[in-house]
């Protein structure tokens, strides 16, 4: 380190206001805990170094993080006794009395700096697999006191949770080892959260998920980054109903609000939350996974995107805030899609005891055909509620790879159960509607030019009611 960060320099008066550590609890702390240790005039009065401001400061963020002063003590010296110095990524050129905003993109680790988180995320994940919390929490309280907390939630605890859960998708991770560490992260954020300082900027944020969404991490993170650069951030979690939306910004009286989506039935809620917020003219901001894959969604949503990564989301939000405005739509959704929509409401349960009867005689339990005709139900609906299937220029890849049947089916059952939905639905739904109609005969693998009438064997005669549609036109 720099000899200058080791001149005695600053006296009391100087740190307090620069820590805002008041001067009895400063004297406690090099009283009982040996940090600081300034040196002093020949006078007697305390003076400090760039360090000692430095360290004062990671005592006071480890606070934040939700240790207590003897905990943060305890995990400094156990850093020194590794040979770890928590302040080497921490002191920088800024002299006390000066402030700065580092941006975001600024946050992450160096590149000298990533194998050490890179070792601290396999700690943690090790221990997560573990169901080690002791050894997880240890992990994370290493990372907080060298890197950013930016660095730290994105580079090892989003990071680390994408690892388990591909495991888990492979098979090589139980469902009870994900939410083990999935439960272990959210913990974290939430002390993150509620340990953060009171706004020092004009406008509140709303930051939220449509209703049945589940996935809050990303926007949990998404608040918690906003709030530290000093936003009044309002965070109201999962799955909102539209009405307790509606009732908070008029409680709130937000300058944006914030909605996340991360899959396709919870994408069409947002859709409707957006239209509410364009009529009452409060400005959206969204983002989700299910809008990187499907940009056309994009173009639907009554907002402003804020991007495919977290990094691009602050400074997004930041520029809107500056200028909060109301961003309209591309596009708007077909009627015909919207008229399919109704329909197939209309005749949604007919089709599912369709599907009932067809495949009582095949060892699927009541209340698992139940979930799965809730689950592609629920996805057709979103579908048609987003004019996928009545976009020419609709990017529907996540089509051809509809709702993981798999998590509530038997092995092996899923694609007959999907199948048999498919030709239950045709079978309601005739060909008023051949677009539609056509697409979903393409999902069931059959070609939507084709009389799939010739396929009715393969329900019972109770569901055999498929029309011929997609009739070759005669000239």
């Amino acid at each position: 380190m720099a000899a200058r960060h080791d001149l005695p320099i600053y006296n009391l008066k100087a740190v307090v206001q620069e820590t805002g550590i008041k001067p009895d609890t400063l004297r406690a702390w090099e009283r009982r805990y040996g940090l600081p240790e300034p040196q002093r005039t020949a006078s007697g009065h305390r003076l400090y170094t760039e360090r000692d401001v430095a360290t004062l400061k990671w005592l006071v963020a480890r606070q934040d993080d939700g240790l207590t002063i003897s905990r943060a003590v305890a995990l400094w010296h156990e850093l020194r006794r590794q040979g770890n110095d928590p302040l080497e990524h921490v002191l920088t050129e800024t002299r006390p009395g000066e402030t700065s905003r580092t941006p975001i993109s600024q946050s992450m680790p160096s590149a000298g700096a990533s194998s050490t988180i890179t070792q601290l995320k396999r700690q943690w994940i090790e221990a997560c697999l573990h169901f080690d919390e002791r050894d997880a929490e240890q992990a994370l309280n290493g990372a907080f006191a060298l890197f950013p907390v930016e660095s730290v939630t994105t580079s090892l605890i989003q990071q680390g949770l994408a690892e388990i859960g591909e495991g888990w998708l492979r098979g090589s991770v139980t469902a009870q080892q994900e939410h083990f560490a999935s439960a272990l992260a959210m913990r974290r954020l939430e002390t993150l959260l509620a340990a953060t300082p009171a706004p020092t900027r004009n406008g509140r944020i709303l930051v939220a998920c449509p209703p049945h969404e589940s996935h809050v991490f990303a926007p949990l993170m998404l608040s918690l980054f906003l709030r530290r650069r000093g936003w009044d951030v309002v965070y109201l979690g999962a799955d909102v109903p539209l009405q307790s939306l509606e009732a908070t910004i008029d409680a709130t009286a937000p300058a944006l609000v914030i909605l996340a989506a991360q899959q396709l039935h919870t994408a069409a809620g947002l859709l409707e939350m957006g239209r509410l917020l364009e009529e009452r003219r409060v400005p959206l901001a969204y983002g989700g996974l299910v809008f990187n894959q499907s940009p056309y969604l994009r173009t639907i949503i009554p907002g402003h995107f804020l991007g495919e990564r977290i990094d691009e989301a602050v400074p997004a939000v930041e520029r809107i805030m500056q200028v909060p405005h109301v961003h309209a739509s591309l596009e708007s959704v077909p009627t015909a899609s919207l008229a399919a929509l109704r329909r197939f409401r209309e005749l949604r349960s007919a089709i599912e005891a369709d599907v009932r009867g067809a495949v009582r005689n095949d060892g699927l339990s009541p209340a698992r055909v139940g979930e799965a005709n809730a689950l592609l139900g629920s996805y057709i609906e979103a579908a048609l509620a987003l004019g996928s299937f009545h976009r020419s220029n609709a990017d529907d890849t996540w089509l051809k790879n509809l709702p993981p049947l798999d998590r509530v089916l038997p092995d092996g059952k899923s694609a007959h159960y999907h199948r048999t939905y498919i030709l239950a639905a045709l079978g309601r739904l005739g060909s008023e509607d051949r677009q539609f109609t056509g697409r979903l005969a393409e999902l069931a693998g059959l070609s939507p030019n084709l009389d799939v009438i010739g396929h009715t064997h393969e329900l019972p005669k109770k569901v055999s009611r498929v029309k011929a549609i997609g009739r070759h036109r005669r000239s």
